[in-house]
């Protein structure tokens, strides 16, 4: 595919999420029925189309209706592309800039536009404060690329030499002791020697610098309440020689977890509900529960244009149920922990105050905040104690 071509499909993909289906969904039905596009036709087309998600207001000038043509256009003169050569007709790509369409692109579009929807803005001004503006302008770029090295399996830099040899350069973070950020190749990580042999996974330095703050200790029984992927599993599991049970409401999340488990060399056991029951106490329970996912919006921007305040107090009811459910698996004067990847008080600090308020004997103690401008993904985490 040519520049132009790529910006073209990218065009015709828009057009169908603004239409209101899922971006992934709509990435994915292309992909299948494009197999004429290679891995880097994939890779630019994913790129434009996220690239605008992640600007969809910014780039769009005022009273310019919302196509995939105008995005496409908004975005490349923002990030300074020759227009003239992309919308030229030619070929596969969109066909030549209309007069009207020179003219606004030629006006100054407005540097004070927010890219996210209006009805969210207050509630991530009231969570982060200060912190607001520079949290908005990361939201409109990729989020860095870190791994986690499995300190059962090898080190930092061992992996830093390994890495390197399979074209991909990464450095040591100063976020978590396990973590290193990408900074060349980093579609090259998966087929990577140290990645098929378990020694490193794909997980942001928030979610790894926070699993360093837990008191873990070897012979621990653990319990994964909202395994999904089963990430922190495996970031736990790396660290000490312990018991790691998982489960999750929708157990489809974990099918890749016991291939995952066995890759990093970590045994895990997978148990429903009824199991649980029947199983005794832990000495820590981890709940990373569904949520909004304010903290991960740059790595699926389509999410904040899709939220609703109703979906967000759903979302409220569903993570107070789960860590009520959670608290009755642990034991006395154990670890109860609850997090989420999100930036929005409602969903940390306000379930924190709410389960200590309609639950006697919890108190609260370390909590842990991290938000885009500390260089990596939005995290919360809280561990509650219940006292004998």
């Amino acid at each position: 595919m040519t520049p132009a071509a790529r910006v073209q499909t990218a065009i015709e993909l828009l057009d169908e999420i603004i239409e209101g289906t899922p971006a992934e969904k709509v990435m994915t039905a292309w992909a299948r029925r494009s197999r004429f596009a290679g891995s880097k036709d994939r890779a630019a087309v994913r790129d434009h189309v996220f690239d605008v998600l992640r600007r969809r207001r910014s780039i769009l000038h005022a009273d310019v209706a919302e196509t995939g043509r105008a995005l496409m256009q908004g975005i490349l003169t923002q990030d300074g592309a020759d227009l003239a050569v992309l919308f030229s007709g030619d070929g596969y790509g969109p066909s030549a800039l209309t007069e009207e369409e020179q003219s606004i692109l030629a006006a100054q579009a407005a540097e004070d536009v927010v890219d996210l929807p209006d009805w969210l803005q207050p509630l991530l001004l009231a969570s982060l404060g200060d912190k607001f503006q520079e949290n908005a302008t990361e939201m409109r770029y990729r989020a860095p690329v870190f791994l986690r090295v499995n300190l059962k399996k090898s080190t930092r830099k061992d992996v830093i030499d390994r890495l390197l040899i399979d074209g991909v350069t990464a450095v040591a973070s100063p976020l978590a002791d396990t973590a290193l950020e990408v900074t060349e190749g980093p579609r090259k990580v998966q087929n990577s020697g140290a990645f098929q042999a378990g020694e490193i996974e794909v997980q942001d330095a928030s979610s790894q610098a926070a699993i360093e703050t837990l008191p873990l200790q070897d012979g621990m029984r653990v319990l994964d309440y909202c395994a999904g992927g089963g990430g922190k599993t495996l970031a736990m599991g790396g660290r000490i020689a312990g018991t790691f049970v998982v489960h999750d409401a929708y157990p489809q999340r974990m099918r890749d977890l016991p291939f995952r488990a066995e890759r990093a060399g970590l045994k895990i056991q997978t148990m429903d509900r009824d199991q649980l029951e029947q199983e005794p106490k832990f000495d820590m329970v981890f709940c990373d529960v569904p949520c909004s996912g304010s903290g991960v919006w740059r790595r699926s921007p389509d999410a904040k244009w899709r939220l609703s305040e109703d979906d967000l107090a759903d979302l409220c009811e569903t993570q107070a149920s789960i860590l009520k459910e959670a608290s009755e698996f642990v034991l006395p004067e154990s670890s109860l922990v609850y997090a989420t990847c999100s930036m929005l008080k409602e969903e940390n600090q306000d379930q924190i105050d709410r389960f200590l308020k309609e639950n006697t004997g919890w108190t609260c103690g370390a909590t842990f905040h991290r938000s885009l401008s500390d260089g990596c993904d939005g995290f919360f985490m809280a561990q509650l104690t219940k006292a004998t």
